[in-house]
């Protein structure tokens, strides 16, 4: 069986689509390209509008180039809107997130094995990557008024401790150097557990039960975010890179957003980061054309951006999700008018980025050596071209030089 996974969406999503490869592999199924494939699964994406055009996107598609294609969709558009994906050409399933952990069970046969292939004991750890990425857990149970994902992924469930430390073991021996833990809501991890438990619990664990691998971290509410990252991003053991959404710098959009917390207590918590570490990548989402943005609420968006310790952007056009708080509200902002407001965002948010990259030139980093050794990320994230290629998945030092190059120190 010949399969293709195309995955839209956060690296929670992307840990999905890593274990439904991992139990394709166990049952002998090999990757190739979609227009090749006898089966192909579409792990959607329904934060916005356009993530539901992609994904509908994708599938027409695949049934166009690979009519002959079995193709399963799951995923949060899967789950939020089953019918309109049904009415798709060479769908044959559709998998909502509440099974998508039984999605292979349920849609691969045992005839559908090749003969002599590996069982699960002796499955394949996905040892063409270098990186890999562990869900810890799913679901969120915060109230955000713009927000379909708690509907999409129901409340938040953490994997036990014990499961996730022996992840990270098979990981290693595997040969992994890069792993990250992600979820939907990481910083609730730990609370569903009996005993209960942190995601400081947690990352503590990942550090003693492992000698060589670095540890990252998805993206991680503001409010949740432990002082103890920054003492364990200073051992080595935490990528000294984190991704903190930010949503809005106005307050009244805040709380029209749902979102529990202030602009100053982000501020607090990010500059608090950037002086312990110089060095760290500190990402941020944003959303424009909120319902009411005003102009003076968009420029203290801007101002704050502007004059912040943030090195990237990930910049969204607010999108209506049907069955939100934010669905129903009345003064929505013109289209025109948030697509202009998401173009000075990008370009506030590019300025960041190249003047991290500044600040980091002349500097020296640990990397992992990628793709085929030509190209390495560094610890704080920066995805730089080798002078001089190095063998694949090694730890290397590196002197950060201008354009986005690296010379081994």
């Amino acid at each position: 069986m010949d399969y293709a996974i195309l995955t839209f969406g956060c690296r929670v999503n992307q840990a999905d689509s890593m274990e439904i490869e991992r139990e394709l592999r166990q049952r002998g199924g090999r990757a190739v390209a979609a227009s090749q494939a006898d089966l192909i699964v579409v792990n959607s994406c329904s934060v916005t509008a356009t993530a539901d055009q992609g994904t509908r996107q994708a599938v027409r598609r695949a049934a166009r180039e690979n009519p002959a294609a079995r193709i399963v969709v799951t995923g949060c558009y899967a789950t939020r809107c089953p019918d309109e994906l049904a009415e798709l050409p060479g769908i044959v399933a559709i998998v909502p997130n509440a099974r998508k952990d039984r999605l292979v069970a349920e849609v691969v046969t045992t005839a559908e094995r090749y003969a002599g292939a590996e069982g699960p004991c002796g499955a394949p750890f996905l040892l063409d990557r270098t990186a890999l990425t562990i869900r810890v857990q799913t679901g969120c149970e915060e109230h955000c008024s713009y927000c379909i994902i708690p509907t999409t992924r129901g409340a938040s469930r953490s994997k036990p401790r014990a499961q996730i430390v022996a992840e990270l073991a098979r990981a290693q021996s595997s040969g992994f150097l890069d792993v990250t833990l992600t979820g939907v809501h990481i910083g609730a991890y730990g609370r569903d557990l009996d005993p209960a438990a942190t995601l400081a619990d947690l990352l503590d664990a990942a550090v003693e039960n492992t000698e060589h691998v670095l540890i990252r971290l998805g993206s991680l509410e503001p409010m949740d975010a432990p002082r103890s990252l920054v003492r364990l991003a200073s051992t080595g053991r935490l990528a000294p890179a984190f991704h903190l959404p930010l949503q809005h710098a106005s307050d009244q959009v805040l709380a029209r957003m749902r979102r529990p917390y202030t602009v100053d207590d982000y501020r607090r918590t990010v500059d608090w980061i950037r002086n312990q570490l110089p060095h760290a990548a500190i990402g941020s989402d944003i959303i424009v054309g909120f319902p009411g943005e005003s102009e003076a609420e968009f420029d203290a968006l801007c101002r704050y951006l502007e004059s912040s310790p943030l090195t990237t952007l990930h910049v969204f056009p607010y999108s209506d999700r049907p069955g939100t708080e934010a669905s129903r509200m009345a003064r929505k902002v013109e289209g025109s008018v948030t697509r202009e407001r998401g173009r000075v965002v990008r370009e506030i948010g590019q300025s960041l980025t190249t003047r991290f990259k500044r600040s980091q030139v002349g500097s020296v980093r640990p990397a992992l050596t990628i793709e085929d050794g030509s190209a390495v990320v560094t610890d704080n994230g920066l995805r730089l071209r080798l002078r001089e290629p190095h063998a694949r998945n090694q730890r290397v030092s590196v002197r950060i030089g201008e354009h986005d190059l690296a010379t081994r120190s």
